[in-house]
């Protein structure tokens, strides 16, 4: 059975992965002046950093 300690590391290294994703396509977005976009992906960051 996975312990809750590992499974905690497993969220924690899935939410940091997903956040350095939503980094770098917010920067290519600013990149290409898709506007809109950058909005949404800003507000998923935020979402995720609550």
């Amino acid at each position: 059975m996975i312990s809750q300690k590992t499974l905690e590391n497993a969220r924690q290294a899935h939410r940091t992965n997903l956040i350095k994703s939503l980094e770098h396509r917010i920067e290519v977005a600013k990149a290409k002046g898709q506007t809109a976009l950058v909005e949404q992906l800003e507000a998923e960051k935020l979402y995720y950093l609550k």
